[in-house]
């Protein structure tokens, strides 16, 4: 009976996932429709050795280079037993499933010349940790359709541990890997997988379509720098859901783009929907929008999380220069536990990639709603800091209760910000008291997701 539970199991998981049905309120509530893979084999058939020192990126390649030639047959999946697999990076590609039994480790080497160095992405222009071109990540894809990377609770371990020490004392030569990265690609599926130690980013899909992130366990440790769980980036159609992710800085992270670059490229990050998660992040935020937003961000749900033991709780970051907007975006059902900062909104946050941004490229915030929301042991309820020659505008609060540590200095913080509360405790500063015209009537009115419509 074990052996039947466990091929059904396996047959379950390991199917391409396609999306049906009719509209709904959030991405995350599409009907899945499985096709199984018709052909299947072992990463052993390709001399590859779980002993977590022999180095396995030939095995990988050549297995998927044959399963490349499925792809107009049903698709296949590389199956990666039990063991610790010991790779430098290698692509995936179209309709496949890559399949991590439980015990499966793959690790990603401590050594930078078993990962392949490629040009900047267009919308950052540079790498983001140094100028010039990055690394490539451990797991890719790239302008790839119907792809599957999921198992029976396998691991993706980055041993990032050499790559933070290279970034904090400024020795990279390029910008940090991270552990999977799909770029340009449709139907992704990733799920049921433990990710560890990251180098940078664990699941960043870029330019993509259709992706869905699903029962994922995403941590690094505190003092690993700028880590973070998963980042949808110039990217629709996304879904995030059942995870429980602990990072570093921010647990998730949307972004859209670097200043000019970001801009010229001009693709947003749209149709986002994030739930029942749990997040927990040390010094950055457990939910952050941006800095890197300048292809824009906009309507995107959350709903349904539990943000602890975290320095930020949702945060919105952008700058002078960096355009794009971030707007009509729906927080509701939110449970908050020891955080220092709750609710952040800043236009003086990042840097630049070069000197040739436009400083008058000026972002645009607005139509931003948090509501159902409480909080306990918070020091700071929100703060919110806009730019002056384009204020945060529309901002609205509803039902929002939180219960301050002792000793906090203050409980908000506004400047350049206009918006409305109802419900809210402690009691907002006045610039989120309907202080801007039509605050109230915008706030209370319909307001518009994703095709359909929410009344607040």
């Amino acid at each position: 009976m074990k052996i039947l539970v466990a091929l059904l199991l396996l047959l379950a998981l390991s199917n391409a996932v396609k999306t049906n049905g009719d509209k709904s309120d959030g991405q995350c509530d599409y009907k899945l429709t499985l096709e199984p893979r018709p052909h299947s084999v072992s990463i052993l058939e390709f001399g590859a050795v779980g002993d977590g020192k022999t180095l396995n990126t030939l095995a990988f390649r050549n297995a998927i280079f044959y399963l490349k030639s499925f792809a107009d047959k049903g698709g296949a999946q590389l199956y990666v037993p039990p063991g610790r697999w010991l790779t430098g990076s290698f692509n995936l590609t179209s309709h496949l499933t890559l399949f991590l039994e439980k015990g499966a480790v793959i690790l990603g080497s401590q050594d930078p010349s078993h990962w392949e160095v490629v040009e900047p992405l267009p919308s950052y222009g540079r790498g983001v940790d140094v100028p010039g071109r990055r690394y490539r990540s451990l797991v890719n894809g790239y302008m790839l359709l119907d792809v599957v990377i999921t198992g029976d609770n396998g691991t993706i371990d980055g041993q990032g541990s050499v790559w933070w020490d290279w970034y904090n004392y400024h020795s990279l030569n390029y910008s940090r890997p991270h552990l999977v990265e799909f770029v340009a690609s449709e139907y992704v599926v990733v799920s049921n997988l433990t990710f560890l130690n990251a180098p940078a980013y664990n699941i960043h899909p870029v330019y993509c379509s259709n992706v869905h992130v699903q029962n994922v366990s995403i941590s690094a440790p505190p003092d690993s720098p700028y880590t973070v769980g998963v980042v949808p980036d110039s990217s629709d159609n996304v879904c995030i859901e059942d995870c429980i992710i602990d990072m570093g800085y921010d647990a998730i992270a949307l972004k859209s783009g670097w200043d000019e670059y970001g801009i010229a490229y001009g693709r947003p990050t749209t149709n986002v929907h994030i739930r029942r998660v749990r997040l927990k992040s040390y010094s950055g935020s457990s939910l952050a929008f941006g800095s890197e937003m300048s292809g824009g961000i906009s309507d995107v749900h959350v709903e349904q999380v539990y943000l602890y033991n975290s320095f930020g709780g949702i945060e919105f970051r952008t700058i002078k220069g960096r355009g794009g907007y971030i707007k009509r975006i729906i927080i509701s059902d939110v449970e908050m536990a020891n955080i220092f900062l709750a609710f952040a909104a800043t236009g003086q946050c990042g840097s630049h990639p070069d000197n040739n941004y436009d400083p008058n490229a000026l972002p645009v915030f607005d139509h931003i709603t948090l509501q159902d929301v409480i909080g306990t042991n918070i020091t700071i309820a929100g703060s919110f800091t806009g730019i002056q020659e384009s204020p945060f505008t529309s901002i609205c609060l509803f039902n929002v209760s939180f219960s301050i540590s002792s000793g906090s200095p203050t409980s908000w913080v506004c400047s350049n910000v206009f918006g409305f509360s109802e419900s809210v405790f402690p009691e907002p500063c006045p610039e989120l008291q309907s202080s801007y015209p039509n605050s109230s009537s915008t706030c209370l009115s319909l307001l518009h997701f994703n095709g359909e419509f929410a009344v607040l």
